[in-house]
């Protein structure tokens, strides 16, 4: 069974050997960068691409008010609770037609 000394010691190795192929690996990887930006012709300019604006939705007229609260309905999307109540008690759709 390995000391605490021992133990430390291959430690202290690992880490170096861990620091030396970080080290190796990032200098490759820049060189490949590199390597792969001259052959197509690419700058630093053409790897910061700017994500492309969302246009924002505009909103759709409303076609139904209820007249007592003000609330209104585009007639997309599931019918409102306050249209489907009145509807329920008796009231047409035309009768909220804006």
């Amino acid at each position: 069974m390995a000391s605490l000394k021992d133990l430390l010691a291959q430690r202290a190795a690992l880490d170096q050997q861990i620091q030396e192929t970080t080290s190796r690996e990032r200098s490759d990887a820049i060189a490949k960068v590199r390597m792969l930006m001259s052959e197509y012709g690419l700058t630093i300019a053409d790897l910061s691409t700017k994500t492309p604006k969302v246009e924002k939705v505009s909103k759709v007229a409303a076609k139904y008010r209820n007249k007592s609260t003000g609330e209104s309905w585009s007639g997309r999307g599931l019918q409102p609770k306050w249209l489907k109540a009145a509807i329920g008690a008796g009231a047409k759709l035309e009768d909220f037609a804006i």
